[in-house]
């Protein structure tokens, strides 16, 4: 079942990097920009990171939380997060129950195979726990700007 625009977020705990734990029931009375991406330290995912953590500084004065959601390890996060030097949360759902809830972790096609992945996909989260806007299938280049313009409208 897909989520919809005015849904309630389903709640997730789910461990972070640098031994944090995510909780989306402790972002209540904020707007949550969950980014859900394939990989770490793969060329559109670290775009995609590099993108939103250029703009952190414009994201918490909208009162926006910035978290990006893949199913790799939290060990693998680290080493993403010190990398490129991320100042937002990872989470890692290495078990992908929350990818699922989601509703990103999906069938994927590459030269003809078919195979199950994240389906690169961004939501933002009212400050009452609502789904105010998703973007599926997102396209990297300008999507943080993107995604910051509506969290700043969202008020």
């Amino acid at each position: 079942m897909a989520l919809e625009t005015g849904d309630p977020a389903p709640d997730f705990d789910l461990p972070g990097a640098g031994a944090e734990t995510i909780r989306l029931a402790d972002l209540k009375g904020h707007k949550v920009v969950l980014y859900f991406y394939p990989k770490d330290d793969t060329s559109g995912c670290t775009l995609e990171a590099q993108g939103f953590n250029g703009l952190l500084e414009a994201f918490s004065a909208a009162d926006a939380r910035v978290i990006g959601v893949s199913p790799d390890s939290v060990k693998s996060h680290d080493k993403f997060r010190t990398k490129y030097g991320l100042a937002f949360p990872l989470a890692s759902d290495e078990a992908k129950t929350m990818l699922e809830a989601y509703g990103v972790w999906a069938e994927k096609s590459m030269y003809g195979r078919k195979y199950m992945g994240v389906e690169r996909t961004t939501m933002l989260i009212d400050r009452e726990g609502r789904i105010a806007r998703i973007w599926p299938k997102v396209k990297v280049p300008g999507h943080a700007d993107e995604v910051l313009q509506a969290a700043r409208d969202l008020g």
